[in-house]
């Protein structure tokens, strides 16, 4: 089915409804990645508190904050249903670590994109085999170049269709809907951390500067993303390739 018309069906509907109907469309075939951020928490909650059949996985990078792993541990006892992970691959992990060191990402930004296909890119690839809707907690605000992506687009490069079912919300609005939810969250997100993600590759936010200037701040502002969410297809060492 094309996106243009799913876009159609999903017409009107609300945000639940629409969670349910693709889950219903699509039976077994729909996934959904959280991180435990705010908006990924507001989603799982939207899943599990609505009993709607949707898989909820995590990519286990092996360098996450504790802080990510309370909200994990605690999201499993509040809604008692399975969040299910995945990790990088042994072989691959231990030959970067053994060959480069622990730290690599910090040299250069062709090593950081290595380190995240292995940790994240790879495994998710995994994670996604076999599914045809990938849910996202994707914000049109968080950065400059998802201003031009919607609620619902094709993934050229995983080969099925993402939905972001709170694409058009602010940041306020996945606030008020913790907060009236009683939704546990991550405290990182009270001490300056907008975007969390591996311990050794985030930092807090100053004020006044980018959403995401938290996240590899020792790049270029116009190489920030990880890759999860490239249209493309990524190769061995986090760099695009066409048709693979």
């Amino acid at each position: 089915m094309g996106v243009e018309q799913l876009k159609a069906e999903l017409t009107g509907l609300s945000t639940i409804e629409k969670l349910r109907y693709l889950a219903n469309k699509y039976a077994d075939r729909i996934i959904f990645s959280t991180s435990f951020g705010w908006e990924d928490q507001a989603i799982t909650h939207l899943i599990f508190a609505n009993d709607i059949p949707i898989k909820v996985f995590t990519l286990e990078t092996g360098r996450l904050f504790p802080e990510t792993y309370y909200v994990w541990n605690r999201t499993l006892e509040v809604y008692n249903k399975p969040i299910h992970a995945y990790y990088p691959k042994n072989e691959l992990l231990q030959d970067m670590v053994n060959t480069k060191g622990p730290n690599s990402f910090y040299e250069s930004v062709e090593n950081r994109k290595e380190c995240c296909y292995i940790r994240k890119i790879e495994p998710l690839k995994r994670a996604l085999t076999g599914n045809e809707i990938w849910v996202t907690g994707i914000r049109a605000e968080q950065s400059a170049n998802r201003e031009d992506m919607h609620d619902l687009e094709w993934d050229e490069g995983n080969q099925l269709i993402k939905f972001h079912p709170i694409f058009d919300w602010i940041l306020d609005d996945v606030k008020t809907f913790i907060k009236e939810n009683n939704i546990v969250y991550n405290t990182l997100h009270d001490k300056g951390f907008p975007s969390i993600g591996c311990a050794p590759c985030t930092r807090a936010v100053q004020p006044g500067e980018d959403f995401r200037a938290g996240r590899w701040w020792w790049e270029d502002q116009n190489k920030k993303e990880c890759g999860l969410h490239a249209t493309e297809a990524v190769g061995v060492e986090g760099k695009k390739v066409e048709g693979e």
